[in-house]
């Protein structure tokens, strides 16, 4: 974002909070009076209207409208990576499940999956598969989404599954090397990368198994309302008469895991896993393509395969197998699907370039920083600052980036190694990204695995234990790692990019 001449400490704090307080009544009334349908347009509604309360602030105090403008497109344009990766992902499922790859992986799933322990199993899964390819959005938009499907079938919590599944695809997105946000908060604050990622073992393990533990508990207690086996068998029947499950539906999922193992930028690999989804359906799963295109018009089976093929990436999918649960199931994916996930994103980034620019943002940082005493409040503060940025700036990478600027010299000035600052970021700033509906992570994980952000919220274990661990182990001083000396020239050099960021 372009940088602000405006001096955060002038403004005063009421004036600060007027925009946030304005915004969280605007939220709490758009839950209270569509529930569930909030993020279909209320919640956009209240963060665009909110922005407005923020540049009226800064054009009273003296700030350009152009020059908010210029910072409101520039917010936006932070979210237009994430915003492309929608469509895309959007356009995978449609061809996944055309293909017939997602439907096999749920006939798989169905096969072997005790309903007792399908919790604990959901979210280890999704944690080896994050883990692999560095990406919880991924992992969620494939296995996750299959394992959502299995959920459906066997007749358990699909809210429990989201938050199983999310848990396991953030531990795994926190724990591998491969991942960007694991890449991008040492690289903020000069850590080397395998340093960072031992570091973030201490809490992260704990809660690791912690959630096992309660996904475990859940299971044996909602495994006795589990769908009989005569269901689950029908099922699986019915997905092998409408779809071929043989080797070649497997080859997309493959390839994408391949790619995102070698690093391959994710835009391309989602791309390439959306276009093999559509040759497998072209050349393997023809009949079901043809019959998907050709949906009662007389048109030659060449074009029923081009027509399906791009209905199914455009506007998604749609079952007729005959069984109501599967068909809703399997009925989804196709750009258009994401585009209300888009809405709400570009909203809220613009209220985060307001916010930001008007030096609103800051003061209220700069307020928080006032608190600081001693180890545990600096740990308190960060983490509470960066689910603060996942709120109100809606982005984990700023949630990760601004508060590791703002923090950096303070951990170091208080004698702490900034691995300490790196992992605080990620079990703050990372972990609880997807709790916030508007936030991109949010956004997309409801709309991708179909369940409201506050409904799988409670289950999201992993992503609530993270930040209270971390607190935890700042009050007691807990695998906080002492800072090496550093010469004058080192600690001269860190005011000085200080001085640069601010």
């Amino acid at each position: 974002m372009i940088p602000s001449n405006v001096k955060a400490e002038n403004i005063p704090l009421w004036l600060a909070l007027i925009p946030l307080l304005f915004l969280m009544c605007l939220l709490g009334g758009a839950v209270y009076i569509f529930g569930d349908g909030s993020s279909s347009g209320p919640n956009q509604i209240g963060l665009i209207l909110a922005a407005a309360v923020a540049c009226l602030i800064g054009v009273l105090r003296g700030q350009s409208w152009k020059e908010l403008e210029t910072a409101i497109i520039e917010g936006i344009m932070l979210a237009m990576h994430a915003c492309l990766i929608l469509l895309l992902i959007g356009s995978l499922i449609g061809a996944w499940m055309l293909s017939g790859t997602a439907p096999a992986i749920i006939h798989l799933g169905l096969g072997v999956l005790d309903p007792a322990w399908f919790y604990p199993a959901s979210m280890v899964v999704c944690a080896l598969v994050a883990v692999s390819i560095g990406s919880s959005w991924t992992t969620a938009a494939t296995v996750g989404l299959a394992l959502i499907g299995i959920a459906h079938i066997l007749g358990l919590s699909i809210e429990i599954t989201a938050g199983a599944v999310i848990s396991g695809a953030y531990f795994g997105d926190k724990m591998s090397p491969l991942s960007d946000s694991t890449n991008l908060a040492p690289a903020m604050v000069g850590v080397d990368l395998f340093v960072h990622i031992r570091h973030m073992f201490w809490t992260t393990t704990p809660a690791f198994v912690l959630s096992v533990v309660l996904f475990t508990w859940l299971g044996w207690q909602n495994a006795a309302v589990a769908t009989d086996t005569g269901a689950i068998e029908t099922a699986r029947t019915l997905l092998e008469q409408n779809y071929r499950l043989g080797i070649p539906v497997f080859l997309p999922l493959l390839l994408l895991l391949g790619l995102s193992i070698a690093k391959v930028p994710a835009l391309p690999t989602i791309t390439i896993g959306a276009i093999a989804g559509g040759l497998v359906a072209a050349f393997y799963q023809t009949d079901a393509t043809i019959a998907f295109g050709r949906a009662g018009t007389e048109i030659s089976d060449g074009l029923a395969t081009v027509k399906g093929l791009w209905v199914a990436v455009s506007t998604g999918y749609e079952a007729s197998i005959g069984d109501e649960v599967l068909d809703k199931l399997l009925s989804r994916g196709g750009m258009s699907s994401m585009l209300n996930t888009v809405w709400l994103i570009i909203s809220a980034m613009c209220f985060g370039g307001a916010m930001e620019h008007t030096g609103l943002l800051g003061r209220i940082v700069q307020t928080a920083l006032k608190g600081v005493k001693g180890t545990g409040s600096l740990v308190i503060t960060t983490v509470f600052t960066s689910i603060g940025m996942n709120i109100i700036a809606a982005d984990q990478y700023i949630a990760i980036v601004l508060p590791g600027r703002m923090y950096q010299l303070e951990f170091r000035r208080r004698g702490l190694a900034p691995e300490n600052l790196s992992r605080t970021l990620e079990d703050a700033g990372t972990m609880t990204s997807a709790l916030v509906p508007w936030n991109t992570c949010g956004a997309f994980m409801a709309t991708t695995l179909g369940v409201p952000t506050f409904a799988y919220l409670p289950y999201a274990f992993l992503n609530l234990l993270t930040p209270v661990i971390a607190i935890i182990y700042g009050l007691l001083n807990i695998r906080i790692t002492p800072l090496e000396e550093i010469t004058e020239e080192e600690e001269q050099d860190m005011i000085n990019t200080e001085v640069v960021n601010d």
